[in-house]
C-alpha cells in the first residue's frame, strides 16, 4: 500500500513499513534534525513533504485521495478539552496534533490508519483522552483496534511499552490485525533478529533513572529524549570472567554509556542508516533524541505485513 509518514521523524515507521512491503509517498516532520536525518538516510526525490502539518491545507491532503491507503505515524500526545457539550471531532479535538491526523484522514479516506503512542494515553485524563480519539475515528468512519506491545519481544533488548492503534475504513472489509497478539500474549516473531551483541535477558538494575547502571547482558531501559546530561543508559563492564550480577568494588570493571550508535541499534535500525545520519553532521545529542523519540522499526514491520 502507498502510505504517508506523518511526525516521521528518523522514518521508524517508513523503514518498517518499506520492509514489509510498502511504499511511501510523502512525509511531514517539523523538526529540523530530524528532517536531516530522514532525507540522508532515505531516497526521498519526488516525494511530497511538508515541515508544519499545522500548514497543510485540506485542499492539499485531498489531492491523496484515492492513491494513498494508509497514513501512518507516531503522533505527540496533547491535552484534549472536552468538557461542555460535545460537539464532533472538530470541536472536542481542535488544537492537538491529533486533530491534524485527524483532517488528514477525513480528507483522504485511506483504508488504513496506523499510529503509536506512549502506553499512557490509555488512561490520560482519566480514560478521557482516548476516549475522544475513539469518538474521532467513530464519526470518521473508522473501527478500531488497539494493542500495547513491548518492544522487547520483536528482537530488540529494550523494555519499551507502546500502544499501537489500527484505524479500519469502515465497509472496507478488512479483517481485524492486532487480534493475533491476544489481550496480554508476548509474542516473539521469528522474522526479526536480535541486533548489536546485546542478548535479551534479564535486565540488571532498576529504574530508568540518572545513575542507574544496567548488565550489558540484559534489557535496556525504555530510551528516551536523553540528549546528555548524564540520561543516556549506563552498563556495567567487568573485565573478570565472573557472572556480571555477582560484581563487586575487587573486581575490574567500568562503567560507560550506550553510544549513540547502539541506541539506534535498540530501536533496530542498521548502522548503515546511522552512519548516513551521523555523517549529515548529527551531533551525539541529536542523534540521542532522535532515538528516543523514534518508534522501534521491528514493531512496525511485523504489524505492517499484517497490513497486507
Amino acid at each position: 500500500m502507498r502510505f504517508l509518514d506523518l511526525f516521521s521523524g528518523i522514518g521508524g515507521f517508513r523503514l518498517g513499513l518499506e520492509r514489509s512491503g510498502h511504499t511511501p509517498v510523502g512525509y511531514v516532520e517539523i523538526d529540523k534534525f530530524a528532517r536531516q536525518s530522514y532525507q540522508a538516510m532515505y531516497d526521498t526525490d519526488g516525494e511530497w513533504t511538508a515541515e508544519d502539518i499545522n500548514q497543510v491545507t485540506d485542499e492539499e491532503w485531498r489531492k491523496f485521495n484515492g492513491t494513498v491507503e494508509l497514513i501512518a505515524g507516531g503522533f505527540p500526545c496533547q491535552s484534549f478539552s472536552i468538557a461542555g457539550k460535545r460537539e464532533g471531532f472538530l470541536n472536542q479535538t481542535k488544537g492537538t496534533l491529533f486533530f491534524e491526523v485527524a483532517r488528514a484522514v477525513k480528507q483522504i479516506k485511506p483504508r488504513f490508519v496506523f499510529l503509536e503512542n506512549v502506553k499512557g494515553l490509555l488512561n490520560h485524563d482519566k480514560g478521557n483522552t482516548f476516549r475522544t480519539i475513539l469518538n474521532t475515528f467513530d464519526e470518521l468512519g473508522y473501527d478500531v483496534e488497539w494493542r500495547v506491545l513491548n518492544s522487547k519481544n520483536f528482537g530488540v533488548p529494550q523494555n519499551r511499552e507502546r500502544v499501537y492503534i489500527i484505524g479500519h475504513l469502515r465497509g472496507d472489509s478488512g479483517r481485524e490485525v492486532l487480534s493475533i497478539f491476544g489481550e496480554d500474549r508476548e509474542v516473539n516473531p521469528t522474522n526479526v533478529k536480535q541486533i548489536g551483541n546485546i542478548s535479551d535477558s534479564n535486565s540488571f538494575g532498576g529504574n530508568p533513572q540518572t545513575g542507574r547502571v544496567y548488565s550489558n547482558d540484559g534489557l535496556s531501559p525504555t530510551l528516551n529524549t536523553m540528549q546528555g546530561g548524564g540520561r543516556e543508559p549506563k552498563v556495567l563492564v567487568v573485565e573478570s570472567t565472573i557472572n556480571i550480577s555477582q560484581a563487586t568494588i575487587t573486581d575490574e570493571y567500568h562503567i560507560r554509556k550506550l553510544t549513540p550508535r547502539e541506541c539506534w541499534r535498540l530501536q533496530a535500525f542498521p548502522d548503515e542508516l546511522f552512519d548516513k545520519a551521523q555523517q549529515a553532521g548529527l551531533s551525539d545529542s541529536q542523534l540521542y533524541k532522535q532515538a528516543g523519540n523514534s518508534v522501534t522499526v521491528n514493531v512496525i514491520e511485523y504489524i505492517g505485513g499484517l497490513l497486507l
